[in-house]
């Protein structure tokens, strides 16, 4: 997932974050000091998860990085199992379990794959320079990963225990989907009072400053096929039907529909037919990326699509079907999420740095899966800063270490007295 915030809307929720006049609260001293205390066990934790290559379809990086937070898990006392995937590459999903003596149930989750083929560490390594380390995945998504182990480390050694059940759920296809973990997400989520996410934030020479994030663009995949009459493409031209032409003005007069549907976005983006050279062509398929910014939007794109589809025709006799599939769903915190990340702002504020909240994203994120339903409160981008996801060069910044984790302790204990 890459999640990152227009800089004009992280500006203006972010001038629009605190009241004037408003009474800055002390710094947690202790919290914060054990923030600092973890950062070196965070980074060699970190390096040891980098260096394993956990691509999506790398089924033996996988079970390492399940093989590796399993174990860091039950160092910390959870009960964990391991649910092995049924499509894409085989692996296991993480779920760790422990039982408090509050009343709130909390889940944090992140995932262990990355976009990176097998080999990448020979040309993009683990590297430090300065406040980067780079690696990837390092930030999308091993850095959250990293905090999630560790805040919750700080948390459990200071006797912490105000919380009914506290879950962690680690899974392993988030960058192709979730299809084998987005229905486990859902259904844990919803068991849960509140989810905390950690995919990354943006680093400082992206964004003005680090934020969490509110909302995510759902993501669903439209098909078009259309089937022809094939001919010889030099002797009989005349007694084909061609497919690809009609495929290409179907495209055309659909591309602008989203325009007058609020909330969803749709851009063909792959084209094709098969066939000789000299045969005119009697199949062509079309699959175009679809956004999602408001609930039910996808519907009323597909009944959009199909109205225009049997609407006409460029070339007779060919026939020409369209489906839309939703494979994340958007994610939207709502009037709750929004009043965890503001007080998330407010202890920000405790150690005198600002945090931004971004509105909505055009990217996807397994918080879509957790608030599915509505039942639990979630926020997104607990992770570390950084940028350079899917790209070369991935890095987090060194110095926003100790301010996730802070955040993310100090709002744990603050969500756990309600």
């Amino acid at each position: 997932m890459r999640h990152l915030p227009s800089l004009s809307s992280v500006a203006l929720v972010c001038s629009l974050a605190f009241a004037a006049g408003a009474v800055q609260a002390a710094p947690d001293a202790k919290l914060l000091a054990a923030a600092e205390k973890a950062q070196p066990a965070l980074i060699e934790n970190l390096k040891e998860m980098v260096l394993i290559e956990s691509g999506s379809l790398n089924s033996e990086g996988l079970m390492k990085m399940a093989d590796l937070t399993d174990g860091r898990l039950k160092s910390l006392g959870f009960q964990t199992r391991r649910v092995k995937t049924t499509t894409g590459a085989p692996a296991e999903i993480v779920v760790g379990t422990m039982k408090g003596s509050g009343k709130r149930k909390f889940m944090l989750q992140a995932h262990m794959d990355t976009v990176y083929p097998a080999g990448i560490l020979n040309t993009q390594g683990y590297k430090v320079d300065g406040n980067r380390i780079y690696g990837p995945g390092i930030a999308d998504d091993k850095g959250g990963i990293a905090v999630i182990l560790a805040s919750l480390k700080i948390l459990l050694d200071s006797g912490w225990k105000d919380f009914d059940t506290l879950t962690v759920l680690l899974n392993t296809d988030e960058e192709v989907g979730s299809g084998a973990s987005g229905e486990l997400i859902a259904s844990t989520a919803d068991q849960q009072d509140y989810v905390l996410s950690f995919e990354p934030t943006a680093a400082k020479s992206v964004a003005k400053g680090e934020s969490l994030l509110l909302g995510a663009a759902g993501i669903a995949k439209a098909t078009m096929d259309v089937k022809g009459r094939a001919a010889h493409a030099g002797a009989a031209p005349e007694m084909g039907r061609n497919a690809l032409y009609e495929l290409s003005y179907q495209m055309l007069q659909t591309k602008d529909l989203p325009k007058d549907i609020p909330g969803v976005t749709l851009n063909w983006t792959v084209a094709t037919a098969n066939g000789p050279l000299n045969q005119i062509t009697e199949k062509a398929q079309a699959l175009g990326d679809i956004r999602i910014t408001q609930p039910g939007a996808e519907k009323k794109l597909d009944a959009a699509l199909q109205a225009k589809v049997a609407s006409g025709k460029l070339i007779p006799d060919t026939e020409t079907t369209v489906k839309v599939d939703v494979n994340r769903p958007a994610f939207l915190a709502g009037d709750k999420g929004l009043a965890v990340a503001k007080k998330g702002q407010e202890i920000y504020k405790e150690i005198d740095r600002e945090l931004g909240l971004a509105p909505m994203t055009g990217g996807g994120t397994d918080a879509g899966f957790a608030g599915r339903s509505g039942k639990a409160t979630v926020v997104e981008s607990f992770g570390l800063a950084g940028f350079g996801y899917h790209a070369r060069d991935e890095y987090i910044e060194v110095d926003s270490i100790v301010p996730r984790l802070y955040l993310v302790t100090r709002l744990l204990q603050e969500l756990g007295k309600q």
